[in-house]
C-alpha cells in the first residue's frame, strides 16, 4: 500500500461528512512528538512500571459476601443484622452414607468424629451437631436414655434430626460443625476447610463436604485461581497467533510488554485508591491482554505496509498519525462500553466495569508510552513480514464486496428478519439461581450438593427472624408453633416448598415428657442436650426469634422467588415485622437484577457509543451507521438465548455491553479508512473497495487473535466465565462479519446509492 496525499476537510465530496475522524495537523503533530521524544517516553513507562510494581503485587480479591452488594443495600443489611443477632451461619455439613448406622458401634463413631472436627482450629468445639447427639444424648442421665431406647421416642428423634443429621433412608448421616468468625480464629478460614477436607477425604467412608462458608470460599477460590491462570494461558495464545501472522519475535514481544506494564499500572492504581478485585474482575489480566494486542495488531499491518516504500521512521510517523484517532476513539467506546456497567446493582459487576476502564486507559497511555521507542529501538527484527496466502484473504474480502452490491436488498431483508427473530427471543431470557450451576459438573462442591440435594433435603438455607418478646409465654410458644407448622405445608406447584423447617417449638416438643412436664423443664433439658439450640435461634437481648429454613437449589428462579415471597408473606400473618434473609434470599436476588442490569448497561453503553462516533466524525447519521452491524450480532446472540431457553448467569449479563464496546473498535477502523480514502477524491466504491481490502484484512486478523483470547475463557470452572469467553467469542465473529457485510452496506446507502445504481445501469 502506498501513501496517499492528505488533503484538508474542505477537499470533502458533497456526500462526505463534513470533517472526519483523521485531524491531519493535530494527529501529525502527535505522531512526531512521540516519535521525537521515544526514548524518554520509553524511560518513563520503564520507571513508572518499577515503581508501580510492588503496589501491583498488593492488589487482592475480596472473598467476602459482603463484596457482592453495595454497602446500604436492604438485603445485605438485613443479612448483617441476623449475623449480628444470631452468631452468623458459618456452619459446614459434612455427609455420607453408612450401613448400620443406627447402631450403638456406628453412633460412638460418629461421635468421636464429631469431637475430631471439633478440635480442629477455627471451629467452635461446643456447636458440634451429630446424630449420636440426638440418639444418646449423654446430658439427660440414664433415666432418660433409657427412655430414648423406646421405638417410638427413637423414631421421634429421628423425625426431628431427619433432612439434617439423618436421611429418610437411615442410612445417610451428617456432622454439623460451627466455624469461629474469621477474626477470632487464629487460622486462615481457607486452612480450616483445608483441614475439614481432608478429614473427610480419610473418613471411611469418605464424606461430602457443604456449606454456606464452603460455597463462598470455593467461589472466590476458583475464580481467583483461573484469573492467574486465564491471564497466562492468554498470553501465550495470543502470542503464538502474532507470531504465526506476522514472525517477528519484535512484534511478538512489543505487545506482550506494553499490556504487562499496562496491567501493573492499573492494579498499582486500584491498591492505592483503596479498591480491590472482586470475583468478575478476575477476568482483568485476560481482557486488558486481549484489548492492548488487539490494538497493535493495527499497527503492525498498517506499519508492515508502509514500509515497502518507507524507511523506518517515516513508516512509523505515518502509521501513527493515520491510526492514532482510530486507536483514542476505540479505546474511548471500549472504556465506554465497559463503563456502562457502572449502571448495574451487583457490586462485581461494577467494579469490573472500573477496573476495567481503567485497564483500557493504561493501555492506551502503554501504547503512547512504549510502541514508539520498542518500534524503532536496535536493528533487530524490524519488520513483520507477510505471507502470500493472505492475497487469498483479501480477495475474498472483495468478493464479500461484490457480493455487497449485487444483493443488496436480500442482504438487507435477512439482516432485518434475524434482528426480529433476536429481538422476540429476548422475552423469553430467564435467569440462573442454582450456585452449583456457577461450576461444572464434575467439581467437588457440585458433587457434594447433589449428594446432599438427594440424601438429606435441600442444601439451600436461609431463615425468617421476627421481634418475639419472651420464650417462656406459653401463647407466645404456641403462636410460634402455628407459623412453623404453615410454613411446613407450604406448596409450589403442588410440591412441598421446603425441605426442612427448624422451629423453636421443634426443639421443645423433642424433649419427652420424662425429661420434662412444663416448658421451663423442657427448656432446661433442652440446653444439657444441644446447648447451641436456643442461642441460634432466640436472641433475649435483642428479643428476636428466628426460624431456619431449608429448601432445594437445584429448582428454577421463578420456584424460588415465589417460595421465598410465600415464606415472607407466611410469617408476615404472625409477625408482621417478619424479614427473610440468609444467603439462598441474597444469591437469588442479586441474580434476578441481572435482565435489567444487562438492558440497562447495553442502552447506556449503545447511547454513549453512539454520541462518541458522532462527536468524532461530526455526524449523527455516521454515529446511527456505526451502531447497527454492533447491535446487529448483539441482538441475535442474547436473543438466540432466549429461544433456546439458556439461562442468564453472571457472565451473560456483561455479554451485551462489553461486547459493543469491542466490536465498535472495528467499526472506527473501518470508516476512518473509508473517510480518509474518499479525502483524497477516490469514488464511493474505490473508497470501499481500498477499505476493505486493506482494513479488512487487519479486522479479520484482530478479530482472529481476540476470538482466540476469549477462547481462553473456556478453561475456566468458574461456569459464567465460560459463558462469557464463548458469547463474547460468538459476538466478536458476528460483530466482524457485521463490520464487513452491513456497513459497507449501509455506507452505499447514505453516500454512495446514486454511484451504485449509475454504475449498475452502465452495466
Amino acid at each position: 500500500m502506498t501513501s496517499q496525499p492528505e488533503s484538508t476537510s474542505n477537499d470533502l465530496p458533497a456526500e462526505s461528512p463534513s470533517v472526519t475522524i483523521l485531524d491531519t495537523g493535530f494527529w501529525k503533530r502527535s505522531a512526531s512528538f512521540l516519535i521525537q521524544w521515544r526514548i524518554s517516553l520509553l524511560i518513563f513507562a520503564v520507571v513508572l512500571t518499577a515503581i508501580a510494581y510492588p503496589y501491583s503485587q498488593r492488589l487482592q480479591l475480596d472473598r467476602s459476601i459482603e463484596s457482592l452488594f453495595a454497602l446500604d443495600h436492604p438485603l445485605l443489611l438485613s443479612y448483617q443484622e441476623s449475623k449480628s443477632l444470631f452468631g452468623g451461619d458459618e456452619f459446614v455439613m459434612l455427609a455420607w452414607k453408612q450401613d448400620d448406622l443406627l447402631t450403638s458401634e456406628s453412633l460412638i463413631e460418629i461421635e468421636a468424629f464429631g469431637k475430631t472436627l471439633g478440635e480442629l482450629p477455627g471451629v467452635n468445639p461446643e456447636s458440634t451437631q451429630t446424630l449420636s447427639a440426638v440418639l444418646r444424648p449423654k446430658q439427660i442421665g440414664f433415666i432418660g436414655n433409657l427412655f430414648m431406647r423406646i421405638p417410638t421416642v427413637r423414631e421421634s428423634a429421628l423425625n426431628f434430626a431427619e433432612g439434617a443429621l439423618v436421611g429418610e433412608d437411615r442410612v445417610t448421616t451428617a456432622v454439623v460443625v460451627r466455624l469461629k468468625p474469621e477474626e477470632e480464629s487464629v487460622v486462615s478460614r481457607a486452612e480450616t476447610l483445608a483441614s475439614i477436607r481432608d478429614l473427610a477425604a480419610s473418613h471411611n467412608p469418605p464424606a461430602y463436604v457443604v456449606g454456606e462458608p464452603v460455597q463462598v470460599h470455593d467461589m472466590f477460590e476458583v475464580v481467583e485461581k483461573d484469573g492467574a491462570t486465564l491471564g497466562i494461558v492468554s498470553s501465550v495464545i495470543l502470542l503464538i497467533v502474532i507470531f504465526f501472522f506476522f514472525r517477528s519475535l519484535r512484534w511478538m514481544i512489543l505487545p506482550l510488554v506494553m499490556v504487562q506494564a499496562a496491567l501493573i499500572w492499573t492494579k498499582a492504581f486500584l491498591v492505592i485508591s483503596g479498591m480491590r478485585l472482586s470475583m468478575v474482575s478476575s477476568m482483568l489480566n485476560s481482557l486488558v491482554t486481549i484489548i492492548g494486542i488487539a490494538t497493535v495488531m493495527h499497527i503492525t499491518i498498517y506499519f508492515r505496509e508502509l514500509r515497502r516504500d518507507q524507511e523506518r521512521i517515516l513508516a512509523l510517523r505515518m502509521t501513527l498519525s493515520t491510526l492514532l484517532p482510530a486507536i483514542c476513539w476505540a479505546c474511548a467506546t471500549t472504556a465506554i462500553g465497559f463503563g456502562a456497567l457502572l449502571s448495574s446493582d451487583i457490586v462485581p459487576i461494577r467494579s469490573f466495569g472500573i477496573m476495567m476502564v481503567l485497564g483500557v486507559s493504561f493501555t492506551l497511555l502503554a501504547a503512547f508510552t512504549i510502541i514508539p521507542g520498542g518500534v524503532l529501538l536496535g536493528n533487530f527484527s524490524v519488520d513483520p513480514r507477510k505471507y502470500g496466502w493472505e492475497k487469498w484473504v483479501t480477495g475474498g474480502l472483495l468478493n464479500l464486496l461484490k457480493l455487497v452490491f449485487r444483493i443488496p436488498k436480500t442482504i438487507a431483508s435477512v439482516a432485518f428478519l434475524l434482528i426480529v427473530f433476536g429481538f422476540f427471543g429476548l422475552s423469553f431470557l430467564r435467569i440462573e439461581t442454582d450456585f452449583s450451576k456457577n461450576f461444572r459438573d464434575n467439581s467437588p462442591i457440585v458433587q457434594a450438593l447433589n449428594f446432599v440435594e438427594a440424601n438429606l433435603g435441600g442444601a439451600g438455607n436461609y431463615e425468617i427472624n421476627f421481634p418475639f418478646v419472651d420464650v417462656t409465654d406459653p401463647e407466645a410458644i404456641d403462636k410460634l408453633r402455628e407459623l412453623s407448622e404453615e410454613l411446613k405445608a407450604i406448596e409450589i406447584e403442588g410440591h412441598p416448598a421446603l425441605t426442612k423447617v427448624i422451629a423453636y417449638t421443634d426443639g421443645i416438643d423433642f424433649i419427652p415428657s420424662v425429661a420434662g412436664r412444663t416448658l421451663e423443664a423442657k427448656r432446661e433439658t433442652l440446653q444439657k442436650m444441644q446447648p447451641e439450640f436456643e442461642p441460634s435461634l432466640f436472641n433475649p437481648e435483642e428479643q428476636r426469634m428466628r426460624i431456619l429454613l431449608r429448601a432445594l437449589e437445584r429448582q428454577p428462579a421463578e420456584l424460588k422467588l415465589q417460595m421465598i415471597d410465600e415464606v415472607t408473606r407466611t410469617a408476615q400473618k404472625y409477625f408482621p415485622e417478619a424479614k427473610c434473609t440468609g444467603l439462598y434470599v441474597l444469591l437469588a436476588n442479586i441474580i434476578l437484577s441481572l435482565l435489567s442490569d444487562q438492558v440497562v448497561s447495553f442502552t447506556l453503553a449503545a447511547c454513549g457509543i453512539f454520541l462518541s462516533m458522532t462527536i468524532a466524525f461530526r455526524s449523527w447519521k455516521v454515529g446511527l451507521t456505526s451502531l447497527v452491524p454492533n447491535l446487529f450480532p448483539i441482538v441475535i446472540l442474547i436473543g438466540t438465548l432466549g429461544w433456546i431457553g439458556s439461562l442468564v448467569n453472571i457472565g451473560t449479563a456483561m455479554i451485551a455491553s462489553v461486547s459493543i464496546g469491542l466490536t465498535v473498535d472495528s467499526s472506527i477502523h473501518y470508516l476512518s479508512s473509508y473517510f480518509r480514502e474518499k479525502r483524497t477524491g477516490h469514488s464511493h466504491a474505490k473508497a470501499l473497495e481500498l477499505t476493505q481490502s486493506q482494513i479488512g484484512l487487519s479486522l479479520v486478523f484482530s478479530n482472529v487473535a481476540l476470538i482466540c483470547g476469549f477462547s481462553v475463557l473456556m478453561l475456566s470452572e468458574f461456569v459464567p466465565l465460560i459463558y462469557f469467553g464463548v458469547l463474547v467469542s460468538i459476538a466478536m465473529l458476528g460483530g466482524l462479519i457485521g463490520n464487513l457485510v452491513l456497513l459497507p452496506l449501509l455506507l452505499t446507502a447514505l453516500y454512495g446509492r446514486k454511484e451504485v445504481i449509475m454504475q449498475s445501469a452502465t452495466e
